[in-house]
């Protein structure tokens, strides 16, 4: 495995909000370094469908005093091209699995939104000994009966649909940089004006870099058939026996007026884990990392603080401290 800054081209480090590494595992991976202390408990944020590691550089800043963060961007999605990889949920856990080996080391905590969530609590339950705990931002949950936003599922069915999906999502790669960005937030956010604009001006970068790849939009099309086949009620099962066996702890934060995973379905998943904690924001959308950092950071340092010490102790206390970007040493 080998891990490489970004050249002079690419832009100086804080273009993404953290430093720009790639590792080769199977293929080149971009991942963000927001740093923290030497030897502190690793943070590793998984982003969504049509996400990438930037989602993360609101509330990193917040965390990163007590906690060190990474952040990769997914195959097929961010900077990381899928280069004869799937973007599926499945292929997408391995990846996370192989980069969590290669670049921190085991075992770290876990915070995922969205399709990240999902990846992330498969993970969990793959792999107990590398997932010390989770953190999981309006996650796609496995489907519960609820009252969907029409629009979005009119949407989703459209965009899920092999080759209209690729049609349509190859007719929003010809808009603007910056008009992908603000479609994406109108759609996760309930008011995008609180991103703030040194937020949004990283998310137009990973934009109109990732406008040069032929292959982005049938990368996302295979990754949204893949949720929605991992979480739908006749084919989930494998999923949900996943998220019954998770047993680390676990913080679920969720916007209450997140249009596409209802709070409904993060308020029925706490009722059936008894031993999550759900923390919800009024009036806070799908991307509550991004619409509303400073009480995300604030309810992730008190339940680590709290319910999840033993997930902050258990990913510090065996790994001694390498340089950034590159892997951490086990000892005993």
């Amino acid at each position: 495995m080998t891990v490489a800054e970004e050249g002079d081209s690419a832009g100086p480090d804080h273009v993404f909000g953290g430093g720009s590494r790639w590792a080769d595992i199977d293929g080149p991976v971009h991942y963000l370094d927001f740093g923290g202390p030497p030897g502190a408990p690793v943070i590793v944020g998984v982003h969504g469908l049509e996400g990438c590691a930037v989602n993360w550089s609101a509330i990193a800043p917040l965390l990163t005093s007590r906690y060190r963060m990474l952040a990769p961007d997914l195959a097929g999605h961010g900077l990381t091209r899928s280069a004869g990889r799937s973007s599926s949920v499945a292929a997408n856990q391995a990846l996370l699995h192989s980069f969590i080996a290669a670049v921190p080391g085991t075992p770290v905590i876990l915070m995922g939104n969205s399709m990240g969530g999902m990846i992330a609590l498969t993970e969990a339950s793959a792999a107990p000994d590398v997932v010390a705990g989770l953190i999981l931002v309006d996650p796609a949950l496995p489907f519960a009966p609820a009252w969907p936003d029409p629009e979005l599922v009119t949407l989703f069915a459209l965009y899920a649909t092999p080759w209209l999906g690729e049609l349509l999502l190859n007719r929003q790669h010809r808009r603007s940089p910056e008009a992908t960005v603000a479609r994406l937030l109108s759609l996760c956010c309930v008011d995008p004006s609180r991103v703030s604009p040194d937020v949004v001006a990283q998310h137009v970068e990973v934009a109109r870099r990732r406008a040069e790849f032929p292959d982005a939009e049938r990368d996302v099309s295979t990754a949204m058939r893949s949720v929605i086949a991992t979480a739908g009620p006749g084919s989930g099962h494998a999923y949900r026996r996943a998220v019954r066996s998770v047993g680390c702890p676990v913080l679920l934060l969720h916007g209450r007026r997140d249009r596409l995973v209802p709070i409904s379905a993060a308020r029925a998943a706490a009722r059936a884990h008894h031993g999550w904690t759900l923390v919800e924001f009024p009036g806070v959308g799908h991307v509550p990392q991004l619409e509303a950092p400073e009480e995300c950071a604030l309810a992730i340092t008190e339940w680590l603080g709290a319910a999840g010490r033993p997930a902050a102790e258990a990913a510090g206390r065996v790994r001694s401290p390498g340089p950034a970007g590159e892997p951490g040493t086990a000892v005993s």
